[in-house]
């Protein structure tokens, strides 16, 4: 006795809606990718020149050392009183107050990025310089 299924099930699959999915997700991210803004600090980053800088002898140098001293024109300050100076500074000057910040060589990122903070809130120009030896 044959007994024959009457359907068969086939294994085919169509990708023409998965085509307009991926195409219409691409549109999306182009245009909501225009819209964000990002959160970026106002760093003057060193070049590679051999020759010397000069500093406007106005600006600030926020010296930082491998353990995380902080030093303000060449005067340890702690974390929390450099904030305040340089938020003092920054309300008493009539423009946008300038600093340099010297790392050593192997300081910290973390330590570089609370300067750079502070100077982001408070609105400064932040000239980051580095060792040469």
């Amino acid at each position: 006795m044959g007994l024959k299924k009457k359907s068969k099930v086939t294994t085919e699959f169509s990708s023409a809606s998965m085509t307009d999915m991926i195409f219409l997700l691409l549109i999306f991210f182009m245009l909501t990718s225009g819209l964000v803004a990002p959160n970026s600090l106002n760093l003057k980053l060193p070049g590679s020149t051999q020759s010397k800088v000069q500093i406007d002898s106005k600006a600030d140098d926020i010296g930082i050392t491998k353990s995380g001293n902080f030093y303000l024109n060449g005067k340890r300050i702690t974390q929390s009183d450099l904030e305040s100076a340089l938020e003092r500074k920054a309300n008493a000057a009539k423009d946008k107050l300038d600093i340099t910040i010297s790392p050593e060589t192997g300081t910290a990122v973390k330590h570089v990025a609370f300067v750079m903070d502070i100077a982001m809130r408070l609105q400064m120009n932040a000239i980051l310089t580095s060792e040469q030896k």
